[in-house]
């Protein structure tokens, strides 16, 4: 279960800074989000039915484009982006700037844990 945990946060943090860094370079970055940030997203997308829904369902999506990373599949890869993509923007703006701002954590750091234990972790245990 630990490990589940482990491989589902680290997927849920990676994969869309993955899929943020295959686009064109934006010429300006994200800002870093707070945690408070953070947690105020992961309240809005847990009292919302339907956002939540979506956020798992593109969850399931980051985990397909990992192995269509492995296989070096682009077709697939490019698809599954799009999809993502389309997916991040119904949840909402916020969930799309939060998540490119976390390019810019450490996810090993200190910080990095801690957004990660407040936000994802709570979301991922909705998403079952």
């Amino acid at each position: 279960m630990t490990l589940k945990l482990v491989v589902a946060v680290t997927l849920s943090i990676t994969v869309p800074v993955i899929a943020f860094a295959q686009k064109e370079s934006p010429t300006k970055t994200a800002p870093k989000p707070t945690i408070a940030q953070v947690r105020k997203l992961v309240k809005m997308i847990s009292s919302n039915k339907a956002k939540l829904k979506t956020y798992c369902d593109a969850n399931q999506l980051d985990e397909q484009i990992v192995e269509a990373e492995r296989r070096k599949d682009s077709h697939a890869l490019e698809d599954l982006n799009a999809k993502a993509d389309s997916l991040e923007r119904q949840i909402s703006p916020e969930y799309t700037k939060v998540m490119d701002g976390l390019e810019e954590v450490d996810r090993n750091s200190a910080e990095g844990k801690q957004i990660a234990a407040a936000a994802i972790n709570t979301l991922m245990k909705q998403c079952k």
